[in-house]
């Protein structure tokens, strides 16, 4: 036990939903041994993507202390726009891609703007947003179907090609692993090299290169099973895998990452400390509503044609996700990874009992049980004085930064300590 704390950085139950995934993809394998074929893998990624996209949008308004409930219609109101502007104005996909990204710039302009500098509840705006837009998108579209072209499908339905050699595998989708595996690697030894570079503490080396090993044959892994099958890994997945890079990144290495921390930690400490709220608010809607035209586009994109009901729903399993994933319905507290562990349990679960034949309606009880467990485990470790169940993503490995204080279980109280080191560093 004291090995697999020293690897995982902290007490293995902080990794309570990465190991509940698992045992969903383990059950449901026994049971309807299809979850891990190539083709179903490839299918619950493209499945998903869209909603994956939307929770990591919604981590950030969350981590802010704000909903969102606009989502699904500002997907939707996009996705209608942005098929017939190509199909009727002639536009080429990839400018369609641009414009649709532009809308939904502006839509979280407006929204934002309502909850930074006119001080309205997120939830009675985005409330606003989402009769707004739902309607905007039945009248834009006169309540019709749109289709959109091939090209603009393969940022939904599209794999990687398969080029070199007949190995039997989608080559593309190797090299993608092994890249991946690599970069993480080259990452860990730069960074270790850093640290004893100025004599600062390290973990053990065993410990270091066991989760290298752990991380890179669950990559491998993962690619070998994809590309053994009819098609590479799917472009929705790549478009995935940048957006967790990147806003894993601000989230958890930049100022304005800290600063959202601190907002939703505790907004008026955070304004003491030199944090423009308004700004950071601002920045979250804003933020959420390109991602919401993004996440439109690429539904559109897969189904091959945008409709009236698009979107109905969407925000529900986007906060789903978030929550489950171990956000706090308070602010302060939350991951991007943790969000897109949590879309995947549910997005597991969906499939697993669609496969195994279970109806509508015993599937969404068994989801909203789901959720109440991970949110009452979550609310119990807390009340107990133990991290939530992502607490250990939010932490610094030992070692990691030595003349820093110490992290606490809080990541909005880490944040607004280092926020005067930070604001002096911004000026």
């Amino acid at each position: 036990m004291t090995a697999i704390k020293k690897i995982f950085g902290g007490d293995t139950r902080q990794l309570g939903m990465i190991f509940a995934l698992i045992a969903l993809i383990v059950f449901f394998q026994i049971k309807t041994g299809l979850t891990l074929d190539p083709n179903n893998v490839n299918n619950i990624i493209q499945g998903n993507a869209y909603i994956l996209v939307l929770a990591i949008g919604m981590v950030l308004v969350i981590i802010a202390g704000h909903i969102d409930l606009s989502v699904g219609s500002i997907a939707a109101f996009v996705g209608i726009v942005v098929a017939m502007g190509i199909r009727d104005w002639g536009i080429p996909w990839w400018l369609g891609i641009l414009l649709g990204l532009v809308i939904g710039g502006l839509v979280g302009a407006w929204q934002g703007f309502w909850v930074s500098y006119l001080g309205i509840p997120a939830f009675i705006v985005t409330l606003a947003g989402m009769l707004i837009f739902r309607g905007a998108n039945q009248w834009v579209g006169k309540s019709l179907t749109v289709p959109v072209p091939e090209a603009f499908q393969v940022i939904g339905a599209g794999s990687l090609p398969e080029v070199g050699p007949n190995t039997g595998y989608n080559n593309l989708t190797i090299l993608l692993g092994i890249l991946g595996c690599a970069a993480i690697v080259f990452g860990a030894i730069r960074s270790r090299a850093r640290l004893v570079k100025i004599n600062a503490e390290v973990e053990e080396a065993w410990v270091m290169w066991t989760r290298l090993a752990l991380i890179c044959l669950v990559i491998m892994g993962t690619m070998l099973l994809i590309a053994s099958g009819r098609k590479g890994f799917p472009v929705s997945g790549l478009i995935l895998v940048a957006l967790v890079l990147i806003y894993g990144f601000i989230s958890s290495k930049t100022v304005l990452g800290r600063h959202i921390y601190a907002v939703g930690g505790n907004r008026h400490a955070a304004e003491l400390s030199g944090v423009k709220s308004k700004k950071i608010n601002f920045f979250v809607m804003c933020n959420m509503a390109v991602l919401s035209a993004l996440a439109g586009m690429m539904f559109v994109a897969r189904s091959t044609a945008s409709g009236p009901f698009d979107g109905v729903g969407w925000e529900l399993d986007a906060i789903a996700a978030v929550f489950i994933g171990g956000a706090a319905v308070t602010g302060g507290v939350g991951t991007v990874i943790g969000s897109i562990v949590g879309g995947l349990v549910m997005a597991v679960l969906n499939n697993g009992l669609q496969i195994l034949g279970v109806g509508a309606d015993a599937t969404s009880v068994i989801k909203g049980l789901v959720l109440l467990a991970a949110v009452l485990f979550d609310v119990y470790n807390k009340s107990q004085g133990k991290p939530s169940i992502t607490g250990l993503l939010m932490r610094n490995r030992k070692g990691s930064d030595s003349a820093a204080p110490a992290a606490t279980n809080n990541p909005a109280a880490d944040a607004t300590s280092s926020l005067s080191e930070t604001t002096r560093t911004e000026g």
